[in-house]
């Protein structure tokens, strides 16, 4: 049974950090690119970054500008996503997701597997 653990979540304030982590276990995630969405209050999920299995390349959406940073360990069935800098519009639920396909997509719909969410909440 494939499963997604976040962790890491939490409140700061505007221009603290956060290191979210997801702990993947059931499938062979070492081939899977990996990702993260956030879902904000009354809005629709949307794509943070994702983490190719190969060579390691990373996309990140418009708005991180260089603030958030994934990465994978060692094992490859972890992912981790520093956030720094952040922002009160950074508040959401954070979700860690696996692609099994590798499509190195933005789009949720390629995801295959996802976690139960971590708050993370800016106050300013």
């Amino acid at each position: 049974q494939v499963q997604l653990v976040e962790s890491g979540g939490g409140s700061v304030q505007t221009g603290g950090s956060l290191r979210l982590s997801c702990a993947a276990s059931g499938g062979t995630f070492s081939r899977y690119n990996m990702g993260w969405f956030r879902q904000a209050p009354g809005k629709e999920r949307e794509f943070v970054a994702v983490i190719r299995w190969i060579g390691g390349s990373t996309r990140y959406a418009d708005f991180v500008q260089g603030r958030f940073t994934i990465s994978r360990g060692n094992a490859k069935n972890t992912v981790a996503l520093q956030m720094n800098s952040l922002k009160p519009e950074d508040t959401a639920i954070y979700y860690c997701a696996a692609d099994p396909a590798a499509s190195y997509s933005v789009s949720e719909s390629e995801y295959d597997y996802w976690g139960q969410g971590t708050q993370v909440t800016v106050s300013s």
